[in-house]
């Protein structure tokens, strides 16, 4: 019992250490990418669908399972469909790695995607490879492995913990047995210890300075938290419509006859969007964000519906990428333009609540949204406003799509048993 506890808690922090040289290699890829960009304005409209269209042949020739955020195939591992072989479609080494470059790719090439689902998938692989380490008379199930490895994936990534524990409760947990598992909540810490040795308690966005808060706060955070909840419901089920492959239109059609093709265009798309923002929509968001919570930049009243843009036909490409970063972007773009529009003083404030309520709306996980966005901006004296913005949001998101990783692990579960394993529409 003892050494299957220390082989899960060694692969554990392997898992969270993992994660933190998948954070270095993306933020030097995409800072590499606005040096480039920087000096040479029109380079990502060469750049950009080249990469694109790379990255997706090599997904679909090599690694189909990587393709998308990572999340729903870590869900889809859970199913009991999923047993033996069929597993190795969603999570294993090989797809850890292939998420690794194929996503640090996506970032180097400036697309508006996010690293934190593929965090998921790459440290449930590195989990589930204990399985050949553990005594046979562990006792410890395939399940518990991966969703000690998805939640310590989140936990790593955003250096949020608490964010990885809840996370495991809210998507992945479904059996009572799998919530209170404390062998798998020290996984996750372990992992989230890893995060926080490598970059400090510090917080991911900065303090927010929390000044007027009273009833004046109170109808701009309802109109934040409403329209985050229907612009995220919106693209929650822009996704799964777009992802599924079952519309009829031209597009759509070109997606599934020609992958490659077609994901040059939605790279030269992007690239566009990115040169008609000055280079706002490029890359996750994270460095627009900070700027706007330490009110240094000025935000085009266009950013919203552009990052939306971007970020959509990132994932519509089929590229291995998540949205945790564009949502957490395109909310707090949201929550400060409706600052500006009702002269609101605390602008911050706002953002933080569109943060999560955006988030809250496209995974409808409010819960993990809340508890990620105040562990990110240290925002505590903001805890009962997040919650509640959280939890609108996901409200108003569930009248308008089906939840968005469950619905994608279902299209997930559709490999399994096909022997091609190159259904791009399971992205």
């Amino acid at each position: 019992m003892w050494t299957g506890r220390g082989v899960v808690i060694a692969f554990a922090a392997l898992a969270g250490l993992t994660v933190v040289a998948f954070t270095w290699l993306a933020e030097h890829a995409l800072g590499a990418f606005f040096g480039f960009q920087k000096s040479f304005w029109w380079g990502p409209l060469v750049w950009m669908p080249l990469s694109t269209a790379c990255i997706v042949w090599l997904t679909t020739r090599f690694a189909p399972g990587a393709a998308g955020s990572g999340i729903p195939q870590v869900m889809a591992a859970l199913e009991p469909q999923a047993t033996g072989g069929a597993r190795r479609l969603f999570v294993s080494m090989k797809l850890t790695l292939a998420k690794t470059l194929l996503t640090t790719w996506g970032l180097l090439a400036g697309l508006s995607i996010g690293r934190e689902g593929p965090s998921v998938q790459i440290a449930a692989g590195v989990m589930h490879h204990a399985r050949l380490w553990m005594p046979k008379r562990a006792h410890i199930s395939d399940h518990s492995l991966l969703i000690a490895g998805g939640a310590a994936g989140i936990a790593a990534a955003f250096n949020t913990p608490l964010g990885g524990v809840m996370f495991a409760i809210e998507e992945l947990s479904k059996r009572a047995e799998q919530r209170s598992n404390s062998l798998v909540l020290v996984a996750i810490i372990v992992a989230g210890l890893m995060g926080v040795s490598a970059y400090g308690n510090a917080s991911y966005f900065g303090i927010i300075r929390v000044e007027g808060f009273g009833p004046a706060l109170v109808l701009p955070a309802v109109l934040v938290a409403i329209s985050s909840g229907v612009a995220g419901g919106l693209f929650s089920r822009l996704l799964i419509v777009s992802l599924s492959g079952s519309s009829s239109d031209r597009l759509s059609r070109l997606r599934r006859s020609s992958p490659v093709i077609f994901a040059a265009l939605c790279g030269l798309a992007i690239a566009i969007l990115g040169v008609v923002s000055n280079g706002e929509t490029y890359g996750s968001g994270y460095a627009h964000n900070r700027a706007m919570l330490e009110n240094t930049n000025d935000t085009s009243p266009l950013y919203v519906l552009l990052k939306y843009v971007a970020t959509w036909l990132s994932t519509w490409a089929g590229v291995p990428a998540g949205v945790f970063a564009p949502s957490l972007a395109i909310g707090g773009a949201l929550g400060n333009d409706i600052a500006q529009w009702t002269a609101y003083a605390n602008a911050p404030t706002l953002i933080a609540l569109g943060m999560a309520g955006f988030l809250a709306a496209v995974t409808q996980a409010p819960l993990t949204a809340f508890i990620i966005v105040m562990e990110m901006v240290d925002g505590h004296a903001l805890v009962l406003s997040l919650m509640a913005s959280a939890l609108l949001a996901s409200g108003v998101s569930r009248l308008i799509s089906a939840p968005l990783y469950p619905s994608l692990a279902a299209l997930q579960l559709l490999r399994v048993g096909k022997s091609g394993q190159t259904d791009q529409g399971s992205a």
